[in-house]
């Protein structure tokens, strides 16, 4: 049985080449494929593979020592999600640009976001009515899935973040109760330290991420839409309830399928319906000679 997980933990490292090559031995011992990223901040990976294998690669992490304890996130795979394996080392785990704002102990980063669990994030909302909740991903995930009446950022790259927080656009919430939310959590660990850098006063990150909400709530909580995801799935539903918000580029149809432009030379992904995509208009902005919807 073919599954995929997602995990992460921000732990002080010393030597980040050693763990990369022990990372880059082990998934490939265990036939695992995927993206493992290393820094002096800890780790972040996504790999997908037999079950047996990713279980025995948590036992190996787990022996490790600084990385027991990782909250792995499992969801179904086919075995065609990842074409390769990928482990690196940088400076940071996500690359907000950031890293000497970014400290961390054993414990985990500092001076971060407070965590809520799901239900006490459903909690806040009822019991104070001006939470705000800040998307943390680039722009276009927020196309086909966000929290209801969710801010967010004008970003194409999580390096934006930081001036978009400087822009003056959001200082009007920096007082009121900001909940962030990410994929699985790794973005806000980082956002909500600048958030509190830059002057928001009462900063909130989810437990587990969207990832942990939508396995709780489904979709009959304060998440509509579908996930983004970064592998050749490109999205995750959490339930038969679930409804399409994103808009197709040309029909403005609703839809949650992104595509590769057509056009060989182009990189970027395109919001289309299924009705287009037969049509072949699989083109994005640039190359179709329209503007697509947000």
């Amino acid at each position: 049985m073919e599954k995929v997980i997602l995990f992460y933990k921000f732990v002080p490292l010393a030597d980040g080449e050693m763990t990369m090559r022990w990372q880059k031995e082990l998934c490939t011992r265990l036939n695992l494929k995927g993206r493992i990223i290393v820094s002096p901040h800890g780790i972040n990976g996504t790999l997908g593979g037999e079950i047996e294998n990713l279980r025995v690669y948590k036992r190996e992490m787990n022996k490790s020592g600084v990385f027991r304890g990782i909250i792995y996130k499992w969801s179904d795979g086919t075995g065609n999600e990842f074409p390769r394996l990928s482990v690196k080392a940088k400076p940071e785990l996500v690359a907000f640009q950031k890293p000497d704002e970014i400290k961390v102990n054993e414990k985990g980063v500092i001076g971060g976001g407070k965590h809520l669990k799901p239900a006490e994030v459903n909690k806040l909302a009822i019991e104070r009515g001006d939470v705000v909740f800040f998307d943390g991903r680039n722009s276009y995930e927020a196309k086909v899935g966000r929290f209801k009446n969710a801010v967010v950022p004008d970003t194409k790259n999580t390096r934006d973040f930081a001036s978009e927080l400087e822009s003056g656009k959001y200082d009007h919430i920096k007082d009121k109760p900001v909940v962030t939310y990410c994929t699985g959590g790794i973005r806000c660990e980082v956002l909500s330290v600048l958030m509190k850098n830059r002057g928001f006063k009462e900063v909130y990150q989810i437990e587990g991420g969207i990832v942990k909400y939508g396995e709780k709530y489904g979709d009959d909580g304060l998440w509509e839409g579908s996930l983004y995801i970064f592998d050749d799935r490109m999205s995750r539903r959490f339930s038969d309830k679930s409804k399409d918000i994103g808009q197709c580029v040309h029909c403005s149809g609703l839809t949650s399928s992104f595509e590769n432009c057509a056009d060989k030379s182009c990189n970027r992904l395109v919001l289309i319906c299924v009705n287009c995509t037969k049509a072949q208009k699989i083109l994005c902005e640039n190359h179709s000679g329209v503007k697509q919807a947000n």
